[in-house]
């Protein structure tokens, strides 16, 4: 009888225990309540992030700086690892949307709800939204992390539907994204190096004339002595099509390469290196979508797919390709250069 009593004692403790440490263990709603009121009280933050895709042939490696000032001022810049080029810029503020390229004096304005019209692996706002909007988001808690695998919402691109998300359990900032294929295949990581609240700005921090400016401090990749050289690069994959035409034409300021190929699926690639745009010039309007390619971001519309890389500018055109396709032809741009190679 004793026995029985003593057991029992045990099993009540045994489940009070149980009960007080459900209590005390947040829930997917409570994480995403407290993330909410976090955002509400935001008022900006800087962050440090490495990026690694798997999108194309080759693994493509680069650094992101990003800025983020309540309520639409952004700043990202992107460089790859090795920073020939001294990177590219993402830019919203109270004139537009921009993508700046300063150490070739190039910028693009872009007609878009960027970034509120899809999933930004990078910021903050858009991971939270992300984890707000899916009702059907899977939820994990680990040591040091609450992790989401969401939806996402790439509009340029089908392939990444899902994505992983592993917020800091003390701050709520992310610590590690992760987006995946079809298949569960990580193609994106994104991987926070540093992540500071409520930081200081400088009034002008946002503006595009100091953000252009900022090629007075980098290598320049293109200009006098250089625009001679243009090795053209082929791409990897062309959706079933041969290259069948290579045509070059020599500019005042550079050289332009012009490959048509023809297939199931035809398209023409234009591969140009020219001097440094003034920088007095106003920027080239797109209406389209932001791509991050993996080593350049580019300009999506319909039908054209335009970005800058090593001081090479590229334009991917076609009637017949689909969006996702023109992405994979252009992130499949890796390969070494080759010199005057052409079918005949």
């Amino acid at each position: 009888m004793r026995q029985n009593r003593f057991n029992w004692k045990i099993l009540v403790l045994v489940c009070i225990v149980f009960v007080l440490a459900a209590c005390g263990a947040k829930s997917k709603e409570d994480v995403a309540k407290d993330l909410e009121e976090n955002l509400d009280k935001l008022t900006g933050y800087k962050a440090k992030a490495e990026m690694t895709m798997n999108t194309g042939q080759e693994e493509q490696k680069y650094l992101i700086d990003i800025w983020h000032q309540k309520d639409d001022n952004y700043r990202v810049r992107l460089s790859n690892d090795k920073d020939e080029d001294g990177g590219q810029i993402i830019l919203k503020n109270k004139d537009g949307v921009f993508v700046l390229t300063p150490s070739l004096d190039k910028s693009f304005k872009f007609q878009t709800e960027w970034p509120e019209n899809g999933s930004q692996p990078y910021l903050y706002q858009s991971l939270a939204k992300d984890i707000m909007s899916d009702a059907d988001a899977a939820f994990e808690v680990t040591e040091t992390d609450y992790k989401f695998r969401t939806k996402t919402n790439y509009q340029s691109n089908n392939n990444l539907p899902f994505q992983e998300i592993f917020l800091d359990k003390k701050s709520l900032t992310p610590n590690l994204v992760r987006i995946l294929d079809k298949d569960d295949h990580v193609l994106v990581e994104v991987k926070f190096t540093s992540f500071e609240l409520n930081p200081s700005f400088a009034k002008d921090d946002f503006s595009m004339e100091k953000n252009m400016a900022a090629k007075d401090a980098l290598k320049p990749v293109s200009g006098p002595g250089t625009t001679e050289v243009l090795e053209v690069i082929l791409p990897e994959f062309t959706a079933g099509a041969e290259l069948v035409e290579q045509k070059d034409v020599i500019l005042d300021n550079g050289k332009r390469v012009i490959l048509t190929f023809d297939g199931e699926k035809n398209f023409t690639l234009v591969q140009e290196r020219v001097g440094a745009i003034p920088a007095m010039n106003m920027p080239k309007e797109v209406k389209g979508d932001i791509v991050n390619l993996g080593n350049a971001v580019a300009a999506l519309s319909n039908n054209k797919l335009e970005w800058t890389y090593e001081g090479v500018n590229y334009i991917l055109a076609s009637d017949e390709l689909t969006q996702e396709e023109m992405i994979e032809v252009a992130q499949s741009i890796q390969s070494k250069a080759v010199q005057n190679q052409i079918v005949k």
